[in-house]
């Protein structure tokens, strides 16, 4: 798993479909993204762009304190999970 630092915000994944390593990809990106930004739709466009070049086209990516969703995805490209008090939902369709 990741290397903690005292200035790192919690992780929690609720719900996940990918390689364990995509997963941790996605955690680091997460943490950097709330680190560097601090509107959530800058921190969804990170992660999404972050994705889409690292994995190929065409991620999702959800942020926020309240939604509610349910989608489709590819097998193996879904988590849902938590940066301190903000859930990100990243997923990649078709």
């Amino acid at each position: 798993m990741a290397s903690v630092t005292p200035s790192d915000p919690k992780t929690i994944v609720k719900s996940v479909d990918m390689s364990d390593e995509m997963q941790s990809v996605a955690i680091e990106i997460a943490k950097k993204a709330v680190r560097d930004n601090s509107v959530e739709k800058d921190i969804a466009q990170y992660i999404k762009k972050e994705f889409d070049t690292k994995h190929g086209n065409t991620w999702h990516c959800i942020v926020g304190r309240n939604f509610g969703s349910f989608v489709t995805h590819e097998t193996k490209h879904f988590i849902y999970f938590y940066v301190g008090n903000l859930a990100v939902l990243l997923f990649k369709t078709a």
